[in-house]
């Protein structure tokens, strides 16, 4: 699957899944803007791809701010002449459980992913409809997002936030010929290293390991796994998809359903707190666990 006519951006693309979206798209022939706040990562990214018969260039800026969106856009139309994706991958991490996360705290992980996320798609968008119409929004969201996490009362709000965004946007943006699409990407990260039972795991694919099948099998392989969903995404053999949250990693993938009522029922006049009360035993066998399943 070829991009050579593609310009994209990827935010965050330093390391990680991002550095992964932003190699293997130009791997496929699109002209990739790296952001990073880190110039040196970036400027790695920038040589790995280029060293491979690439084209990118380096943005070094922190997403949030409309400045930031804007020159992350400009510097693709200033170099490669347009803009045609925009992944917005970038975003903070800083967990802790509700009676200890801190405002400062909060609000750098809202505004990297949340406004970060706005920003970028406005920005995006109104290049886009300047060009004529057509590109791509790949955001990125989380199976927090989808479940909650422990300790992620700000991570799992944010990427929840970029889910409904996702909803609204890619009907906004049909009549431009836009797609609007989430991956929901799981992988053997900095941030999976975190989590106890994954440490070692981590360090062993790091070290040049496989990754055991079992894992690969729930879905959680390498980085680069990922990868060739934002390739497709990116791609004009995805024009007719749109409005959709993607599940993806190691040998696992899934479509997540759109939130629905799973049980409805009525009362003429209503209902007193008293009636509820009587009332909620019938109802209890409808109520939904908020756990993930068990993989």
């Amino acid at each position: 699957m070829r991009l050579n006519d593609k310009v994209a951006v990827v935010t965050g693309s330093g390391r990680g899944l991002g550095r992964a979206y932003a190699e293997a798209l130009g791997a496929a022939g699109a002209a990739v803007v790296v952001n990073d706040i880190d110039a040196d990562v970036a400027k790695e990214t920038v040589e790995a791809i280029t060293a491979a018969g690439g084209r990118a260039v380096a943005e070094v800026c922190a997403v949030g701010t409309a400045e930031s969106a804007d020159a992350l856009v400009q510097r693709a139309v200033s170099e490669f002449g347009r803009l045609d994706v925009m992944c917005t991958n970038a975003g903070a991490l800083r967990d802790r459980t509700l009676a200890k996360v801190t405002d400062e705290e909060f609000d750098l992980v809202v505004d990297s992913h949340v406004r970060g996320t706005f920003t970028c798609g406005r920005a995006a968008v109104r290049r886009f409809r300047e060009q004529g119409g057509g590109g791509r929004l790949i955001l990125v969201g989380s199976p927090a997002g989808q479940y909650g996490g422990f300790g992620q009362t700000a991570y799992a709000a944010s990427k929840a936030a970029i889910i409904a965004m996702v909803r609204v946007w890619s009907t906004e943006t049909a009549k431009l010929g836009v797609t609007v699409n989430a991956i929901v990407p799981t992988a053997l990260t900095r941030m999976a290293a975190t989590i106890p039972s994954l440490t070692e795991v981590v360090a062993a694919v790091e070290a040049g390991g496989p990754v055991p099948a079992d894992l690969r099998r729930r879905g959680i392989g390498k980085v680069e796994d990922v990868a060739p969903l934002v390739v497709y995404l990116a791609s004009d053999e995805s024009a007719s998809v749109t409005g959709q949250y993607i599940g993806f990693g190691g040998d696992r993938f899934a479509i997540w359903a759109h939130p629905k009522e799973s049980f409805v029922t009525h009362r003429d006049g209503g209902w007193s707190a008293e009636q509820l009360a009587a009332d909620f035993a019938g109802f209890s066998e409808h109520l939904q666990s908020h756990l993930p399943p068990p993989k």
